[in-house]
């Protein structure tokens, strides 16, 4: 019998999926949570898809149907993962934001969104007002009631299940769709890659808004019918603490709080816990690789994934031959190339994939950026630009060479250079200016900003940081403002970020 036509999971969604261990595996833990130091609630899948469904009926309540958007606007708690598969319960769409953002940021969002409704919290009530959403629901209250039921809605696993902001080259972040199917096949790759079984736990401290803790951790721990380990915010000196009270087996990082983590006074819970794997995205040193397994006693394992890619398309091995300077061989599956290599073998890594199947579906209301990003090739699928330069070396094992343009990489979090520049623009003593990374060792970079003054317009760095500050995200603000007389250019008018950077 041959059956073609249909993907593996067929017409499996999010809800499908905890449905299924909610009835099979009712009493297995889903979610642990650390409400205060050594403080853990755990939550089991059927007690999971009673509280989404709950949540669920109370946004139908409040208007929210298959096919609308909502905004998530929470730090790390069990009440985000309620919003979010009660979006897919309805069949809606999340839209996750992060809790740093201030309202101007908010407001975009929430706007370009469609946001009717945002969930949100006690201290991020005000931000959320100030962003001008139509309902906002806050979690201390009762907004939840206990005859809350979700409504029967038919689901097609193509149809978005969360919009993820990036920041891309622009002065505006992109609202990339990302599928039930898409989603499903990540947690799908990243769980046979680390060999996950129903007894494994993934701990999560990184902000449940970003890409990271939803595709690598999440949704591989839910496809497994495993457990997540949630710790309301990552704290360096507490990582192996938390480690060991949420009893963790598998981690996800990046390399600047592995640095922040390595930085911290060593204890004897650094051995304590349970982890016999952690993740991470961003390169780290060799001595930095060396030290952090010393000390923890767990591998670490490189990959890369955008926000886009939803699947990390190169890992490393698990059991194989690890390369801390590597970002890993393409996973099983994967189809990755190198386009238009130099001389060296450098070029831009592009990675194949079916656009609502097993890559992002597109940008929020932004064709051309699409366009740009997705090019069809002429069978279903796509090959999707990355615009990160690598090359592979002769076993295989491909190396990242240089960032995205115009990209800030700070703690884990990219900074588009545009965004940046277009805070400090709106001043009104800035004639105009360049935002550049620069190296940090805690950080992977600092922002740093040059700015051209308006003629007899006075304006000092902290008057610029404090602008800024009023309109960023902290990760966003610069560290420093440096004022001079010019910009350099090329001979077309183009700012030569490169000899910034190398000042």
């Amino acid at each position: 019998m041959t059956v073609t036509g249909r993907p593996a999971r067929g017409d499996d969604t999010l809800a499908t999926v905890l449905r299924g261990h909610a009835a099979r595996t009712p009493d297995a833990p889903f979610l642990a949570f650390e409400r205060g130091p050594g403080a853990i609630e755990t939550t089991t899948y059927a007690e999971q898809l009673a509280r989404a469904g709950r949540t669920a009926g109370a946004l139908h309540r409040l208007g929210v149907r298959p096919g609308d958007r909502f905004g998530i606007h929470l730090t790390n708690c069990p009440e985000f993962y309620d919003a979010w598969f009660a979006a897919a319960l309805l069949g809606a769409a999340a839209a996750p934001s992060n809790p740093l953002a201030t309202a101007d940021e908010l407001a975009y969002q929430v706007e370009h969104a469609g946001c009717a409704v945002v969930v949100t919290q006690p201290d991020l009530r005000e931000t959320v007002e100030r962003a001008g959403a139509a309902t906002v629901v806050d979690t201390a209250e009762p907004w939840v009631r206990d005859d809350d039921v979700a409504p029967a809605a038919q689901v097609d696993p193509t149809s978005p299940v969360s919009v993820l902001y990036t920041s891309g080259t622009t002065s505006r972040p992109k609202g990339v769709l990302l599928s039930h199917a898409a989603y499903l096949h990540c947690g799908d790759v990243v769980a046979g890659h680390l060999r996950l079984r129903p007894d494994d736990r993934q701990l999560v401290v990184l902000p449940l808004f970003h890409g990271n803790a939803q595709f690598y951790s999440t949704m591989s721990a839910l496809v497994t019918g495993a457990s997540v380990g949630l710790a309301p915010k990552f704290t360096a000196r507490r990582w192996s603490a938390q480690a060991t009270a949420l009893g963790g087996t598998v981690a996800s990082l990046f390399a600047a709080p592995i640095r922040m983590i390595l930085a911290a006074s060593e204890s004897d819970q650094d051995t304590a816990h349970r982890l016999r794997a952690a993740m991470f995205a961003q390169n780290v040193t060799d001595d930095q690789l060396a030290e952090f397994e010393r000390r923890f006693d767990v591998p670490l394992i490189q990959l890369y994934g955008m926000t886009e890619t939803v699947v990390p398309p190169l890992m490393n091995p698990l059991y194989e031959q690890r390369r801390g300077a590597s970002i890993g061989r393409p996973v099983p599956g994967a189809r990755v190339r190198i386009a238009d290599p130099d001389s060296r073998g450098a070029g831009e890594l592009q990675v194949h994939g079916v656009p609502g199947h097993t890559i992002m579906t597109g940008y929020l209301d932004d064709p051309a950026a699409t366009a740009g990003t997705l090019e069809p090739d002429g069978a279903g699928g796509a090959w999707l630009h990355t615009g990160d330069t690598v090359r592979a070396d002769d076993d295989g094992y491909l190396h990242f060479v240089d960032r995205r343009k115009d990209m800030i990489k700070r703690a884990g979090e990219n900074v588009a250079s545009g965004e940046v520049e277009r805070v400090v623009s709106e001043h009104e003593a800035v004639f105009e200016c360049a935002a550049v990374g620069v190296p940090d060792e805690m950080r992977d970079e600092a922002i740093h900003v040059y700015v051209v003054r308006h003629d007899g317009r006075a304006v000092t760095e902290e008057d610029l940081l404090a602008h800024c500050r009023e309109r960023m995200a902290k990760f966003k603000v610069p560290d420093h403002v440096e004022f001079v007389a010019e910009l350099p250019r090329t001979s077309v008018g183009k700012i030569q970020k490169h000899l910034l950077r190398h000042r």
